[in-house]
């Protein structure tokens, strides 16, 4: 365990740039007029960022991403500048040794209002409005229908962003009124064509890619492009293909393993959080990594 200790990276506070934002896994600092994304190793439940970090993980999302935007860059243009951080190492210093494999480069941009969901099984937030209503935002379904069931076909289903607490599903209605028509046919066309070519992909992987969030934003030059992570097991449910078993609950490459294991312990899911066993944080390191050998054929 010491070794995978090492690994692990939480701050990033010595970094030589101004400090922009920081998020449940992301560090983000300005550089001349972009953006600097750091993945970092922490790991988010429930909207809390939990006292350890996952050996590997930033760096495997990050790499993740770094094949989807290569992969879907005829679907969509997107935000990277670049990955590699040895080319900044004049603005970065020593520090490009640390950010090496999970920092990106990227264009600023005004990301859209909602968070948009693309959804290809019935799962997660999605099986549990479909048990009450028959429904995911609004969208009728067909009766009968068991929980991670694949879909008639792929919905786009999306969400709004929270700054704090859960975001939570809206309609098309909602979604219309909050980007405009033009903009919502646009985002919709992309989320669902990009999550289609990346679905029959993971499938002949191996992967089922059941749900995803895209975030999308416009640049200065009023261009909507593919911004943030891409597909990876943050952002995504991935189920290996050989243990789908439709009418429950899956074996997944994401973060649902510590979800389950937390929803096991007497925990009310708000600050602080409890710590991970070392088994738990062994065997989601372990699946992160293995995500990334199924997908891109490459090993950190």
């Amino acid at each position: 365990m010491e070794k995978m200790k090492e690994e692990v990276l939480l701050t990033t506070e010595n970094i030589p740039l101004k400090f922009f934002k920081r998020g449940k896994v992301r560090d983000i600092y300005e550089l001349d007029n972009k953006l600097l994304i750091i993945a970092t190793d922490r790991i988010s439940c429930f909207d809390v960022i939990l006292p350890e970090g996952v050996p590997y993980k930033g760096k495997v999302l990050t790499q993740i991403s770094k094949f989807w935007f290569e992969f879907l860059k005829d679907l969509s243009e997107n935000h990277i500048v670049t990955f590699d951080m040895e080319s900044l190492r004049d603005k970065l210093g020593d520090s490009v040794e640390i950010l090496k494999d999970r920092s990106m480069l990227v264009k600023r941009t005004r990301p859209l209002t909602i968070e948009c969901v693309v959804r290809g099984y019935l799962s997660g937030s999605g099986w549990k409005e479909y048990k009450e209503s028959g429904e995911i935002c609004g969208i009728k379904l067909p009766k009968g229908l068991r929980e991670s069931d694949q879909l008639p076909e792929p919905l786009f289903t999306p969400s709004t962003k929270e700054e704090i607490g859960h975001d939570f599903n809206i309609t098309e209605f909602g979604a219309r009124k909050k980007l405009g028509d033009r903009l919502y046919d646009l985002v919709k066309g992309k989320a669902v064509a990009i999550y289609s070519k990346a679905a029959e992909y993971a499938d002949s992987k191996g992967i089922i890619i059941a749900d995803t969030k895209f975030e999308f934003g416009v640049t200065e030059e009023g261009k909507t492009i593919l911004i943030d992570e891409v597909l990876t097991p943050d952002s995504s449910r991935f189920w290996p293909k050989e243990k789908y078993k439709p009418g429950g609950s899956q074996v997944s490459f994401d973060k649902q393993f510590v979800r389950d294991y937390l929803e096991s312990l007497n925990w009310c899911k708000a600050p602080p959080a409890p710590n991970l066993p070392e088994d738990i944080i062994k065997k989601t390191s372990k699946k992160y990594l293995e995500a990334l050998k199924k997908l891109t054929d490459k090993e950190l």
